[in-house]
Formats: C-alpha cells, sequence, structure tokens
C-alpha cells in the first residue's frame, strides 16, 4: 500500500470512527460524514487518473453532486433540529416522543 493510499484511508477511517465514537453534537456527526465524503472523492479522483480511462471520469463528479446533496439536507436538518429542540446534541433527539 503506498502512502498515499494509507493515508486517504486512514482519513476515512478517522472519519468513520469519528462518526461511531463522539456522538454527541449534530454538527460533529455532519463533519465526520464530510470527512469521509472528501477522502472518498480525492481517493476516486485518483484511482481515475492511475488507470488513465475516461469510462471512469464521470464518477468523481458524481460522487462530488451526492456530497453536495448530502451536506445540504444536514444542514437543513440541524437547523430544522435547532429551531424545534433548542440544541443540536443528538441525546435530545428521540423519534418516540414526536
Amino acid at each position: 500500500m503506498t502512502p498515499v493510499h494509507f493515508s486517504f484511508s486512514s482519513a476515512f477511517i478517522l472519519g468513520l470512527m469519528g462518526l461511531a465514537f463522539h456522538r454527541t453534537h449534530l454538527l460533529s456527526a455532519l463533519l465526520c460524514l464530510e470527512g469521509m465524503m472528501l477522502s472518498l472523492f480525492i481517493a476516486l479522483a485518483l484511482w481515475t487518473l492511475q488507470f488513465e480511462s475516461t469510462s471512469f471520469s464521470p464518477a468523481p463528479m458524481l460522487l462530488l453532486a451526492f456530497s453536495a446533496c448530502e451536506a445540504s439536507t444536514g444542514l437543513a436538518l440541524l437547523v430544522a433540529t435547532t429551531r424545534t429542540h433548542g440544541t443540536d446534541r443528538l441525546q435530545n433527539l428521540n423519534l418516540l416522543q414526536c
């Protein structure tokens, strides 16, 4: 495994571990998701450049478009949650109380 692949793999794993173990605020969970998507985008872009194939070239842009949609949805949920509950702490969110 090259150092470049190791760095992107470790960035994805660190984002996943932050999402799994540090679940106090919704904003920190969204930042971990964005870090994971950014590492996936860069890894997919480098993979496309490494194989020098034009058939894989739209894949990083498609992933970036889905990442932008995920970010906008997450920020909309963050604003809605903060307005209704007054905080973005994940411990205060309970689906059974709705």
